[in-house]
């Protein structure tokens, strides 16, 4: 494995360990409090702070993953590295595109 991917995955987890129990805790909070979704996104509507935080994470999310794909398939498939790097890329930027979607739906409407 690279090296310099094995450190980005890591440092992806690092960043992803404490946004998961946060978006854990806002979960059962709004679960405990029955707000439905009309009330969640009238209170993330505008807020830079929510689409900071989702932005970050979608960012972690997309690079931690795109690298554990490419691992996968290097390693699980026929695919040479470069073309696993090829499709990895393609799956990264897939995440990263449908969680700009979301946070622009949690955030501006």
């Amino acid at each position: 494995m690279n090296v310099r991917l094995y450190v980005w995955q890591r440092a992806t987890a690092a960043v992803m360990a404490p946004l998961v129990l946060v978006h854990i805790a806002v979960i059962l909070y709004v679960s405990r409090q029955g707000l439905t979704a009309a009330d969640i996104l009238s209170r993330t509507h505008g807020s830079v702070l929510w689409a900071s935080y989702y932005g970050l994470f979608v960012a972690a999310a997309s690079i931690h993953a795109s690298i554990g794909v490419r691992n996968v398939l290097a390693e699980w498939t026929a695919l040479g590295e470069r073309s696993a790097g090829f499709f990895a890329v393609l799956f990264g930027l897939a995440l990263a595109v449908l969680g700009a979607h979301a946070i622009v739906v949690l955030v501006l409407t």
